[in-house]
This record gives structure tokens, C-alpha cells and sequence, in this order.
């Protein structure tokens, strides 16, 4: 059967280019997305807030991300690499590089030798599990939770080391922001003739023919050819599928899916630009050992933001922490890290959002990553033989981009070509 009207469930990254594309090529394409606008993790915050559209998810263009930077020059948008100065805070000492890893080397060696996959903890243990190693442990494992958000006891060693053996690249930002690509992409994808409902919660997805049904927690219904479910593994897991299709989504629990509770404080201004006669100025990051570790500025704009980020097995424990108390979280690790006193830091704040996405229904949570089983969990997942049910989003992207934007658009892109090369 050829199909040629498809709907596209979620109107992330990932839904939104393989819609279209799908629609450039001339198939019948309808998205829903049970939210009230486009981007799913990606959430540009207002602007009258911040004094810019901040970022209330991925901010970063991690590496080459070739997908990623093509979208950027077709949409006419503006990369800018990140510069300035990444400062280390560790018991109070700043410098501008993080001290060397105890047992680097011993470490990387025994990384290379690894032939059968185990998660990085286990990894961890066997190998370097006598107390002189305390030191390596504790780094790794706050690499782990805090870069990848995943959880060490879960995470897979194989594919942490394609991650840190791959070529870093230059990172940076998009100026206009993530929210700007996808206005693009929904803009497109109306212009190529896609219909586009929100508020369209998808609880089933029923056979019907050759074709399938898609029923939403309103009582909207819609029939398609076939359906493209590009949703985060969470809400996966919640939608009732048909038997044969229900069987290949059940592989998704192999695939790690982490959490992050992100903070944006403005100030009135950047006050950390001259700590202790310290030139702050160019600061870009900063690591620490506080209770949320990890900051960065908007350097080299003027933007008085500082931006938290807490991630991991952590973030998890705090689910029932309010805004404010997360608020209050972040300005004691402030307070800490610089000396200041905290009643200080809220007399300075202009606004300030935390935003823990495993409290989002419509994601519960931030990222994937990749555990022992998930590389035969993504190759279940993609297999397609021309039926009603299609599986998408970045925990299906095969290799060290999992759970990045470029993670997104790459298998968005690659799911439309899936269907517009298959011969039924």
C-alpha cells in the first residue's frame, strides 16, 4: 500500500522535520501536539523577561551538528561559537582549568580494553574500586550525571567512550535562538501544506484498515495512512498502540532517558564580572562543587543572566521541590561559590524561572542516553516494513549525538527518508 497522508504526533525537533519534509515531497501531512505551541524540549521564554528569548531547554549547539548548522543558514540565522573563560571553583580555589584527573591515563587505557558493554558504574567498580581511586570515581561519575544526565548505574561504558573519543569540535549558540529555528520549521512545514492542531493529547492509536486512527484525550479523532510518533520516551510509554507495534515500543525501556532542572537568574546587574579583584568579565562557565554545580553567562553579550543546571539521578530527587524552593537552591550554590550573601543575591534578582522537566507532562524529563541494550533498542525501534506505525525522536539517533538537538533533526530528517524511499 502506498500511504500518503501521515500524521506526525509531536511537534518537536523531530516532528517537525520530518513533517516537513514528508510535506515537500507531497504527502498529505497532519501534526499534533498536545501542547499549545512548537518545540517541545525546545521553549524560548518571553523576551520581556530575560531582556532576550532565554532558553528554557537546549541552548548549546554541541560540535560540527551538520544538520543542525544547514537548518541555521537555510532559516538565515546567525551562528555565534561560545568564547570567553571557563573557571573551575573547587573548595574555594578558582582556576581556569579543572584539575587534572587523578589515574587519567590508567583510566583511558583500561576504557579502550572494554569489549563487552556494562554500565559505566559497574565499569567503575570492578576496575578501579580501591580507595586511591576515590577521586577518579567521584569525576567520572559527576561527568556522567551532569553532561550526559544520566544515571551511572544505568549508562553504557561503550558509548560514553565514542562520546568522549569524538572529536569536540566548536560549540556555540544560535543568536536568535533555538525558538527562532523552529518558528522556521512550523512556518515551512504550514507553507509545504501541513496542517498543524495543539492541544492534540494522543492517548491511542488504533488499527483501522490499512491504515490507523488517532484518538486524544479531548475526543478528537484522526485517520490517517500511517502515523509517525516523534514524542520523548515517557509519553511513548503512555500511548496505546496496536499489538504488533505496542511489541516494538516496549524496546524503548532499554533506552535511558535523564532529567535536568535548569535556573535562569537575571540580575539587575553582572555583578560576577569583578569578584574578589578577580576579572570576571569573560567568564563563560563555571564549575563547582555546590549543590546545582554548573553555571554559564550569556558571554559575549551584555545579558546580567546566570544559568544553573542541575542534572541527573539528582534532579530526579527534587521532584517535589516548588519553583521557589528551587529558586532557593540556586542562590545558595551562588552564594556559596562566591562568597556573597545570599539575602544579597535576591535583593540584585530581576526574575527568575526554574524549570525541572521532569515535572513537564509532556516530556518528564530532559534527555536520553544510551545504556548496554539501547543500540538494539534504537535498530528495533527503526525498523519499518511499510506499516502504519513509525517511531522517532532523539533517543532513536544512533551514535555519540543521543540526546542533543542535532540528535532531533537528524533522525527527523532520516524517518522522512525512511518513508519517501520505501517500496511498497
Amino acid at each position: 500500500m502506498e500511504r500518503g497522508h501521515f500524521l506526525v504526533i509531536g511537534a518537536g525537533a523531530a516532528g517537525l522535520v520530518t513533517a516537513r519534509e514528508l510535506a515537500r515531497a507531497g504527502k498529505r501531512v497532519t501534526i499534533l501536539e498536545a501542547r499549545d505551541r512548537c518545540g517541545g524540549r525546545i521553549w524560548p521564554l518571553p523576551e520581556t523577561e530575560f531582556g532576550y528569548r532565554a532558553e528554557a531547554g537546549p541552548e548549546f549547539i554541541h560540535g560540527a551538528a551538520a544538520v543542525t548548522t544547514a537548518l541555521v543558514r537555510e532559516a538565515g540565522l546567525t551562528l555565534r561559537p561560545r568564547g570567553g573563560t571557563r573557571w573551575t571553583v573547587r573548595n574555594g580555589a578558582w582556576s581556569r582549568s579543572d584539575p587534572a584527573m587523578p589515574h587519567a591515563g590508567e583510566f583511558y587505557r583500561a576504557l579502550d580494553k572494554v569489549t563487552v558493554d556494562l554500565p559505566i558504574a559497574e565499569f567503575l567498580e570492578t576496575q578501579f574500586g580501591a580507595p586511591r581511586y576515590d577521586e577518579l570515581r567521584r569525576r567520572i561519575t559527576r561527568t556522567v550525571e551532569g553532561y550526559d544526565a544520566a544515571d551511572p548505574h544505568r549508562a553504557s561504558t561503550l558509548a560514553l567512550r565514542e562520546e568522549w573519543s569524538a572529536p569536540d569540535g566548536q560549540h556555540g549558540r544560535i543568536v536568535e535562538g533555538y525558538g527562532a529555528l523552529i518558528d522556521y520549521l512550523a512556518a515551512d512545514s504550514r507553507r509545504q501544506g501541513a496542517a498543524l492542531h495543539f492541544g492534540a493529547e494522543v492517548r491511542t492509536i488504533e488499527a483501522a484498515g490499512e491504515g490507523i486512527v488517532a484518538r486524544c484525550r479531548d475526543g478528537a479523532a484522526f485517520a490517517a495512512d500511517a502515523a509517525v510518533l516523534a514524542v520523548p520516551l515517557p509519553i511513548l510509554r503512555e500511548i496505546t498502540l496496536p499489538p504488533p507495534a505496542q511489541a516494538r515500543a516496549a524496546a524503548a525501556a532499554d533506552i535511558g532517558y535523564g532529567n535536568v532542572v535548569k535556573l535562569l537568574f537575571r540580575f539587575a546587574t553582572a555583578w560576577w564580572a569583578d569578584h574578589a579583584g578577580r576579572d570576571l568579565a569573560d567568564l563563560s562557565f563555571l564549575l563547582s562543587d555546590a549543590a546545582v554545580p554548573t553555571w554559564w553567562t550569556q558571554y559575549p553579550t551584555g545579558h546580567p543572566v546566570l544559568t544553573g543546571w542541575y542534572a541527573g539521578p539528582k534532579a530526579d530527587r527534587v521532584a517535589a521541590l516548588g519553583e521557589t524552593d528551587l529558586v532557593e537552591m540556586g542562590l545558595a550554590s551562588l552564594a556559596e561559590i562566591f562568597a556573597r550573601p545570599v539575602d544579597r543575591l535576591r535583593d540584585d534578582l530581576f526574575a527568575a524561572r526554574a524549570i525541572n522537566w521532569g515535572n513537564d507532562p509532556f516530556a518528564r524529563g530532559a534527555y536520553s542516553y544510551a545504556t548496554p541494550r539501547t543500540r538494539a533498542a534504537q535498530r528495533a525501534l527503526q525498523q519499518w516494513d511499510g506499516g502504519p506505525i513509525l517511531f522517532s525522536g532523539e533517543a532513536l539517533h544512533i551514535g555519540p549525538d543521543i540526546g542533543t538537538v542535532e540528535a532531533a533533526f537528524a533522525i527527523g530528517r532520516d524517518t522522512a527518508q525512511a518513508i519517501l524511499h520505501c517500496k511498497p
